[in-house]
């Protein structure tokens, strides 16, 4: 058997072993979330502004997968008091931990992501 980080490495693995694993995955799954967070990695966003980067998401679905975010303290919600009223979403500080990853998709993304078959559309 063999190590990967502190995860031991071998041919059969039962689902108590993943079981951390598929939690973190299931806190971030969701066809924009891992979007949302990207975006909130860099500033904190006001709804239309999420709304007006991420091309194809409805308001429906972005506020169902905002609150989510914010149910599971991935993000922060602040209401402001005014006329319209502002609302601006933020990472948490435990979110804001997932930096090693970001950077090791990304750096994985220029190495090996650029040749796979779907590329993202402009």
């Amino acid at each position: 058997m063999t190590r990967v980080g502190s995860v031991p490495k071998s041919k059969d693995v039962s689902p108590q072993e993943y079981e951390g694993l598929r939690r973190a995955l299931t806190l971030i799954s969701g066809k924009w979330k891992l979007e949302i967070l990207w975006l909130l990695y860099h500033r904190t966003h006001r709804f239309g502004e999420l709304q007006k980067t991420i091309t194809g998401v409805s308001q429906h679905v972005l506020t169902k997968q905002l609150r989510e975010l914010e149910a599971d303290g991935l993000i922060t919600r602040k209401v402001y008091a005014e006329v319209p009223p502002r609302v601006e979403y933020s990472m948490t500080n435990a979110t804001r931990e997932l930096e090693p990853t970001i950077a090791s998709l990304m750096a994985w993304w220029d190495q090996y992501g650029r040749n796979t078959r779907e590329q993202p559309q402009p």
